[in-house]
């Protein structure tokens, strides 16, 4: 008897498991993988579940592991959506719902896989599912957690698989090698407060800022990598909490963020950034303070193996060679990269946080089949 990756992408999504909730998306993937024969660790900390399951021993053979997410991000506004964000519903080829894309597709297509494979065809080896319900949110405690109690526990993946949503429009037609680094930096300017009618009596800090933001937005960071675009630095909100035209207040905020490449580091973007705003607050006599928040650094995985690998699945299920790419935003694969080498590959993500989130069922079956012929061909 197969798996249906479909039936359980729809038992998940009827879990409201919106971050940090666990919602019973993590119970009923470590019953049914339990009943497989797989042995399974919550890890949960702070408010935070996640779950660790293998089949067969670390020391015997290879591991390959898979990462996902049964977290979700809120619905939004309910009354626009055409259906309930957590009935799993299916019409017209869609099964619709909040995770239905992003992600709990993937972890149903990778766990049915993995349950199947072991069952059939038992490797030399141990497959690793780690799981996490906390990659919408904070993701401080969630794939974190998991890889610390690895560390912990002498638990090793030597290749992982994260099953994010990585096409654009066509099943198969991209895969993540890598990712952009994300940081974001928030400035303070800081004056005096006074009468707009006189000036001379106040410090403004808004026109420091102005120039602040206007070097900082006009700042090219490279021409892009070898498998990255250029960098990008992206100015989010200038505020100032000001509602009176006669008063030049006492302080302004501005926030930027920025994407950048492994040409880069944080720390390094981080002092240019204190630089800039040293500078310009020495000329117009006005302190400025900067916060930086760091999402996660860049980071490639060589072509190599583990690429070829899935690529290779991926073009004899779908027939189309997927583009190595680095696009797009951060996930935990930035996490995993320190662990071991690892390669994003999932379904068309086209809906992914949108009202009537879906996905189309016959590529759920399709990702199925592409993750058992990379288990397949990994075990061989």
């Amino acid at each position: 008897m197969t798996t249906d990756p479909v039936k359980l992408t729809a038992q998940l999504v009827r879990c409201a498991s919106v971050t940090p909730t666990e919602g019973g998306a993590l119970v009923l993937l470590e019953r049914l993988l339990s009943d497989a024969g797989f042995v399974c660790t919550r890890v949960d900390r702070a408010e935070v579940c996640n779950l660790f399951a293998r089949w067969g021993e670390g020391a015997n053979g290879r591991t390959f592991g898979f990462n996902g997410h049964t977290d979700v991000v809120p619905v939004g506004d309910i009354n626009a959506w055409t259906v309930d964000p957590f009935g799993a519903e299916i019409k017209d080829g869609f099964l619709y719902g909040r995770g239905s894309t992003d992600m709990k597709s993937g972890v149903a297509a990778f766990a049915a896989a993995a349950i199947d494979f072991v069952a059939d065809t038992p490797p030399d080896g141990s497959i690793v599912l780690a799981i996490t319900g906390d990659e919408e949110g904070p993701a401080q405690n969630g794939t974190v957690a998991l890889l610390d109690w690895m560390n912990k526990h002498g638990e090793r993946m030597d290749a992982c698989l994260v099953g994010e949503p990585t096409c654009p429009d066509t099943m198969g037609e991209m895969m993540k090698i890598g990712r952009r680094g994300s940081m974001t930096a928030y400035f303070t300017a800081r004056g005096v407060q006074g009468h707009s009618a006189y000036p001379h009596r106040a410090k403004n800090p808004l026109p420091a800022m102005a120039a602040l933001i206007s070097e900082v937005a006009a700042h090219e960071l490279d021409q892009g990598t070898d498998h990255f675009d250029a960098s990008t630095i992206a100015v989010t909100t200038i505020d100032t909490g000001n509602p009176a035209n006669n008063v030049i207040p006492a302080e302004c905020k501005a926030t930027v963020n920025i994407r950048f490449n492994d040409a880069h580091h944080s720390d390094d973007i981080s002092e240019w950034l204190r630089t800039v705003a040293n500078r310009i607050a020495a000329k117009m006599q006005i302190g400025f303070d900067l916060a930086v928040s760091v999402s996660g650094e860049s980071f490639v995985t060589p072509p190599g193996e583990l690429s070829a690998l899935i690529a290779k699945s991926v073009e004899a299920e779908t027939g189309i060679k997927p583009e190595m790419s680095t696009s797009g935003g951060t996930s935990d694969a930035r996490f995993v990269k320190d662990h071991c080498p690892v390669v994003e590959f999932g379904l068309v993500g086209r809906t992914m946080h949108q009202v009537d989130e879906r996905v189309a069922v016959d590529q759920v079956h399709q990702l199925k089949s592409i993750y058992t012929r990379i288990l397949t061909d990994y075990f061989a």
